[in-house]
């Protein structure tokens, strides 16, 4: 079996993050979104990855390289334009040939993995297999409508009355059958070619369709809150660890990592918290949840529940929460006073607030 991730999107709901960086690079707790991915790829024994990518394929390339620091082996496929998840599928054809294959949204983070599901695919061979998840609100998401068996009756994409509340959520399994109902699809209104119209027809075709659900943790991280939510997750994950110099007048308190190169002087961390390789951590109080990438400089601040991506600069700002910040930001005072702040800023910008 092969892999087909797609990571080619703009990341819309993402901006200014995404206008400087792929929606797919961002990182969560400290490692970029498709890492995520493709180790979920790897653990269901599945090596051989396609990867879907358009106009930024040289920036996640920079990251990614060959897949080797992931266990697998990235095939690069690009896509001139988004023209719909099925398309994605023609576009790698040559590369998946004959081959069944997992198709995994490169923007989701399933943590729990689906190597069970991918067992039950590989054993029983359906022509395609989705994984689902029951929400609260179904007319955001494809939805599939399922008889008795667990078998797909029905699929409808942002359903306005849904008949069922089982979200697909970004992972398909199929047979090679795919190929020939993504051929025989048309665009849809707003002229993408839906791989929900593919599975669609295979049902209508007779083909056996299946249903799985995944009852782990999933998140779309499509927006900041997600990003964030999906952060505070993972770090609940993290295992205490210092490789780097933690002088006698600081405190880690809980579940905190310090990566190789970093300095905490004069500072209380607690966990779960991350500081990223290389990074300084000055007179600061960092609180739980947060993650703080490599090469950062955080002085004579506070900082909780929140992201600093690679570089970013924190000085002399207290009460920051929630907060995104990008890569080499620079987040200082202006003089005037205040006791809290929430951020959400992009790559290489500068920012001035009440100190």
């Amino acid at each position: 079996m092969k892999a087909l991730v797609l990571a080619g999107g703009s990341g819309t709901r993402l901006r200014p993050f995404s206008y400087s960086m792929p929606k797919q690079l961002i990182p969560i707790a400290n490692e970029p979104v498709l890492g995520h991915v493709l180790r979920s790829v790897r653990d269901t024994g599945v090596t051989e990855v396609g990867l879907i990518v358009g106009t930024r394929r040289s920036e996640i390339e920079a990251v990614l390289g060959d897949g080797t620091r992931y266990g697998v082996r990235l095939t690069y496929l690009p896509q001139d334009a988004p023209l719909g998840l099925a398309h994605t599928v023609s576009v790698a054809r040559d590369f998946l040939g004959d081959d069944d294959f997992v198709m995994y949204l490169g923007d989701n983070v399933l943590p729990d993995g689906v190597v069970d599901i991918a067992r039950e695919f590989t054993a029983s061979r359906p022509a395609a297999q989705v994984v689902v998840q029951k929400v609260a609100d179904p007319r955001a998401f494809g939805v599939a409508e399922l008889g008795p068996g667990g078998e797909v009756l029905r699929l409808v994409e942002k359903p306005r009355e849904p008949r069922s509340d089982l979200a697909l959520i970004g992972v398909y399994f199929f047979t090679p059958a795919v190929h020939e109902a993504v051929a025989a699809i048309r665009p849809s209104a707003r002229g993408e070619l839906e791989i929900t119209d593919a599975i669609q027809w295979l049902v209508a075709s007779g083909a056996e369709v299946r249903a799985s659900a995944y009852e782990g943790y999933w998140k779309d991280t499509g927006n900041v809150e997600d990003v964030l939510a999906c952060n505070r997750h993972l770090l609940d994950g993290v295992v205490a660890r210092n490789d780097g110099e933690v002088d006698p007048d600081s405190v880690l308190v809980g579940a905190v990592r310090v990566e190789q190169g970093a300095r905490v002087l004069r500072s209380r961390i607690e966990g779960p918290a991350i500081i990223g390789a290389g990074t300084v951590v000055a007179d600061s109080e960092i609180g739980p949840y947060t993650a703080v990438g490599r090469g950062c400089v955080v002085v004579g601040s506070g900082l909780a529940d929140s992201i600093a991506l690679d570089r970013a600069s924190i000085t002399g700002v207290h009460g920051l929460k929630g907060s995104l910040i990008g890569r080499s930001a620079m987040v200082g005072t202006s003089g005037r006073g205040a006791d809290h702040h929430r951020l959400v800023v992009g790559d290489h910008a500068r920012v001035e607030v009440a100190a």
